[in-house]
């Protein structure tokens, strides 16, 4: 099992933070799985790789989805440390050390004889929104009836994610001379009573089983040109997480109501919400208790991930994976111990579907 720890390491010293490295990355991954035997698929799709590689038989397909492109570091970061049973370094629990432990999984099951089959997806472009690589996938029929994204969970199971909604809303002022600012309406001011009130809404005031509220981020403010003049407009820009039984239209339009200029979306992605008692979840949830001797912990996610794109065709997906901390910060790890546990999880997991 050494060598679980040590593909890791490999895998952390490729700086991935880019569109080139993310590449390099995949190249690595699909090199790695060639040489232990495993098929291997290279996949391109606006300048992004990402690769497939299928073991197993039969009529059902579970999905073993992860990502190893990582968001930017310090050069320091790019280089793996070992300290008090974790490994440090940038990407190791976001999520590098859920891909290598797939990786090892594949290749401890690829003889023996499954009876659903496991197909590994490495993509290389999730931090971005993971449109050119899962998304493409997804569009071109690589599903299946269950998905896995190992995203660092603390080895718990994320049955809901919340949706995103990023936009954009522009408030009008009146124009003036700067010093005689009486004369004019400042748009920056008026933008603050308005980001107050949409704080004030209804789907603010919401909660649900997993998650005590929605999330609103005011991300970006843009306003005025000049320093003597009243400025005549203001843009606030949002990133809104709304939860998954609330709709994505109703919070734009609450919002339309409330304001009074207008309302443009961005980007959106719907929310993720798993039944508990889907087949392949409860088989996850005795492999989690065998191998922890505890009860299974289940929760949902704030962040979104990958398993968006399979949940809109209402394919069951969850994220589960390898205990870490302090990912996208300087202080990135993963425990050591977690991985080997997750790695049994996976193989018990899949000799039970």
């Amino acid at each position: 099992m050494e060598s679980l720890k040590e593909l890791l390491k490999e895998l952390l010293l490729i700086n991935s933070s880019t569109r080139e490295g993310s590449n390099k990355a995949v190249e690595f991954c699909g090199q790695w799985l060639e040489e232990n035997g495993l098929p291997v698929n290279i996949i391109q799709n606006n300048g992004y790789k990402m690769l497939v590689s299928e073991i197993g038989s039969g009529d059902k397909k579970v999905i073993f989805n992860g990502h190893i492109d990582v968001v930017s570091g310090h050069d320091e970061q790019f280089i793996p440390r070992e300290k008090n049973e974790k490994i440090y370094a940038r990407g190791s629990a976001d999520m590098k050390a859920g891909v290598a432990c797939m990786m090892q999984t594949m290749v401890a099951l690829k003889d023996k004889g499954l009876n659903t089959k496991i197909q590994l997806q490495i993509v290389s472009d999730e931090e971005i929104g993971g449109f050119n690589c899962t998304g493409y996938l997804v569009e071109e029929g690589y599903t299946g009836d269950f998905v896995i994204s190992s995203e660092p969970t603390q080895l718990g199971i994320a049955l809901q994610a919340k949706g995103v909604l990023r936009l954009n809303v522009e408030v009008d002022g009146e124009p003036a001379h700067g010093s005689r600012p009486w004369e004019g309406v400042n748009a920056i001011e008026k933008a603050f009573d308005v980001h107050n009130k949409i704080k004030e809404l209804p789907f603010m005031q919401e909660s649900s089983e997993y998650y005590p509220m929605p999330s609103l981020n005011l991300a970006i403010i843009e306003g005025g040109d000049v320093y003597n003049k009243v400025p005549e407009k203001c843009m606030l820009k949002y990133d809104i997480r709304y939860l998954p039984e609330q709709n994505k239209d109703r919070v734009v339009q609450e919002i339309e109501e409330a304001v009074e200029g207008p309302v443009f979306i961005s980007m959106f992605s719907k929310p993720v919400r798993t039944d508990i008692d889907d087949y392949y979840v409860q088989k996850i949830k005795a492999a989690v208790e065998e191998h922890t001797g505890e009860e299974a912990v289940f929760f949902g996610q704030h962040g979104a991930a990958d398993t968006q794109f399979f949940a809109q065709l209402g394919i069951p997906a969850i994220e589960f994976g390898p205990v870490g901390e302090n990912w996208h910060g300087n202080r990135e790890n993963v425990e050591i111990d977690s991985l080997y546990m997750y790695h049994k999880m996976l193989i018990d997991f899949a000799h039970s579907v």
